[in-house]
């Protein structure tokens, strides 16, 4: 009776974390699928392809040149209500990740050891 309710939980826990893990994957996989990361690489090449032609120009044209110019500082910033909740919802998670995992852990030494 033992054993069965031991193999249950285990299953239990077993299945949990193979769904984040797929959850998990499967965030990744469409992230790359989509190309957004080759996209935002892409624009920084141009705007550097830009900079550099420009710098060239000047050069030859004998204008003073300030490397302020042709650097182009990208501070966004993705403060909102909307990313806080995220941050805080992954704390959360993260708390009750942890919690289980030393509580399974727990759980598994004492039924093993």
């Amino acid at each position: 009776m033992k054993e069965n309710k031991t193999k249950k939980i285990l299953n239990k826990i077993f299945k949990k974390i193979f769904l984040m893990i797929l959850v998990g994957y499967t965030a990744i996989y469409i992230s790359e699928a989509s190309g957004y990361y080759e996209f935002e690489q892409h624009n920084k090449k141009v705007l550097t392809e830009e900079k550099i032609k420009q710098f060239e120009k000047d050069v030859s044209d004998g204008k003073n040149i300030d490397i302020k110019d042709y650097i182009k500082e990208d501070n966004k910033r993705y403060d909102s209500k909307i990313s806080r909740l995220g941050e805080q919802l992954s704390k959360e998670v993260d708390k009750i990740v942890v919690n289980g995992l030393n509580s399974t852990f727990k759980f598994l030494n004492g039924v093993l050891g």
